[in-house]
């Protein structure tokens, strides 16, 4: 599928992350001759659960959602990753297969780099190494954080969460359109879709949301932050 724009040079990149930074215009041209850019519309996958790790991804534009099939075929979402993420981080250089599945949410553009590449420039750049490693470690602490502040809170403080999430962090606005369904909130968050529904209906009756098929905007933001809070 072809993409709606071509970066030419890693070093033009507008969407080019901290780490890149890091690199020398002789490395960054390394990387410019052993990349591959792809354009993913909303719901297409990325990747596999069991697929082979043998690229360096990083999103340029766009979500993407991190998640496992359990058992029974239900989804659980592990996070969703933003421009100028790195995704699939913190699996690899564990493993040689990807320990999960990548969907885009929202139509995306993601960059893969030959992971051979990164592996020597970690070797061989010391400040790209730590600021990499540094990411990593930022990653993970991220994900624990999430899972916590999801797991101590009741099914209102969660749902406040995912809202809070999307205002505040992803589009730095009170007004957004929901990029997931109620049944992909409830991967989220491990409850049922029925209980999501209802929060939301909820909410919206407290007058804290309002709710138009996708497009959502917080009208209490103040309200909404005290029943994550609480809750």
């Amino acid at each position: 599928m072809g993409l709606p724009h071509k970066i030419n040079d890693c070093k033009d990149c507008i969407y080019r992350s901290w780490a890149f930074k890091k690199l020398s215009s002789e490395e960054l041209q390394l990387i410019n001759k052993n990349k591959v850019e792809r354009f993913y519309r909303k719901g297409e996958q990325i990747c596999a659960e069991g697929d082979n790790i043998n690229s360096f991804m990083y999103l340029q534009n766009g979500l993407v959602k991190l998640f496992k099939t359990e058992i029974n075929n239900r989804e659980h979402i592990i996070s969703i990753a933003k421009p100028k993420d790195f995704i699939g981080l913190l699996s690899v250089f564990s493993n040689t297969k990807h320990i999960y599945s990548i969907n885009a949410i929202e139509d995306s553009i993601v960059c893969f780099v030959d992971l051979e590449i990164i592996k020597k420039f970690i070797k061989t750049n010391g400040s790209f190494a730590f600021d990499f490693f540094e990411k990593i470690s930022a990653v993970s602490d991220s994900v624990i954080k999430t899972r916590i502040d999801i797991n101590t809170r009741q099914l209102r403080g969660r749902i406040a969460y995912i809202l809070l999430l999307f205002a505040k962090h992803i589009y730095d606005s009170n007004k957004f359109n929901l990029p997931i369904s109620r049944k992909e909130i409830a991967e989220l968050i491990d409850m049922s879709t029925e209980n999501v529904i209802r929060v939301l209906s909820e909410f919206r009756k407290d007058k804290l949301i309002q709710i138009e098929g996708k497009s959502f905007e917080i009208l209490d933001i103040k309200r909404l932050e005290k029943v994550y809070e609480l809750c």
